[in-house]
């Protein structure tokens, strides 16, 4: 299904500020961004304070960028989507106060947008011939979630995490490894020449009754997390060596295993044939053949966004943000961004 619309998009929600321009919902016109990598990797993670400054320094380039390279002019465009929950708030305030700026002095609608429904997004452009309904993995560095897609913007929430995230536990080891930010990446890349079976790691499991964070199909990763740094603690205080790529190994698979598990036991509870991974964990290479391997095995059709979109861009915001405006989710001057929001919820009411 197309919108028939075309939006500037602006992504700002952690250390990426990027703008695009998508038409249809499907087509990308410009595709920019302008990555805070290098700063933060001094850090050995973001730091709220310089994104927020990064970005206000970007923004004005990056969407002109975007905007030169579509060849159109502010006119042409039906609306402004921004990213404006959830994510670091004085980070999401740059791009939503721009967009409204922008808005205000042109006459074009604002559309906000779901941080979360844009990397669900992400797919609608690497699989054009994707529609709900259908049932998403959402894992990233702030979120993991299980959700029930009914229509372009119609969520529900099966599942999610009632702690940590699955990308924040694989970077936090990471990083008490010795990887260099971003950690999740860096233990990707080591984890391919690892064996898998090296380390052994505790798989959480939720009660039946954790009803707020999806019963026994909800996760936990704090667990996961605390055995890891422990067993990398211990072996310092005893002075022996770790296996960095057997380790990153066993432990990526611990984590993938888990989010594919809770995955396929969603979609055959559910009743829905078609499973859509999305954020930025699922550009894991070992997530992606678990998850295709079981979707295989339980005759699922399984879509994954490319690796390029699994990461905080503008282009999956374009996508979703035609259909939140082909469905009226539009709002005034006096919006603001939010911190946190759940993606079940219309931003606009």
């Amino acid at each position: 299904m197309e919108c028939g619309t075309t939006i500037l998009a602006i992504e700002s929600s952690c250390d990426e500020t990027a703008a695009a321009v998508v038409a249809d919902g499907r087509r990308v016109l410009s595709n920019v961004v302008a990555s805070q990598v290098e700063e933060h990797k001094r850090f050995g993670g973001v730091v709220p304070e310089i994104a927020s400054r990064m970005h206000a320094e970007a923004i004005v380039g990056v969407v002109s960028q975007a905007m030169e390279q579509a060849g159109l002019g502010y006119m042409e465009l039906d609306a402004v989507a921004v990213t404006a929950a959830p994510g670091l708030i004085g980070a999401l305030l740059v791009g939503v106060n721009f967009a409204k700026g922008l808005c205000m002095s042109t006459g074009l609608p604002l559309v906000p947008v779901h941080h979360l429904r844009s990397h669900v997004a992400a797919n609608y452009l690497s699989c054009p011939e994707l529609e709900p309904p259908f049932l998403a993995l959402i894992a990233s560095g702030g979120h993991s979630h299980i959700v029930n897609v009914n229509a372009f913007t119609d969520y529900e929430i099966v599942a999610q995490t009632r702690d940590d995230a699955a990308g924040e536990a694989m970077d936090k080891v990471a990083r008490a490894l010795g990887l260099p930010y971003p950690g999740g990446l860096h233990m990707d890349i080591a984890a391919a020449n690892g064996r898998r079976d090296a380390y052994t790691f505790p798989r959480p499991k939720l009660g039946v009754n954790a009803q707020s964070t999806g019963g026994a199909l909800g996760f936990s990763f704090s667990g996961l997390k605390t055995a890891a740094l422990n067993q990398i603690n211990s072996a310092k205080q005893k002075g022996t060596a770790v296996n960095v790529e057997d380790f990153c190994a066993s432990f990526r698979e611990a984590v993938c295993a888990y989010l594919t598990e809770h995955t396929i036991r969603a979609a055959t509870e559910t009743g829905l044939r078609t499973v859509v991974l999305a954020g930025g964990v699922c550009a894991n290479s070992r997530l992606r053949e678990m998850a295709g391997a079981r979707c295989n095995a339980g005759s699922l059709r399984l879509y994954l966004p490319s690796k390029a979109l699994c990461g905080d861009n503008a282009v999956m915001v374009g996508a979703q943000g035609c259909h939140e405006f082909r469905a009226g989710h539009t709002a005034g001057q006096d919006f603001n961004a939010r911190a946190t929001f759940d993606i079940a919820e219309n931003l606009c009411s």
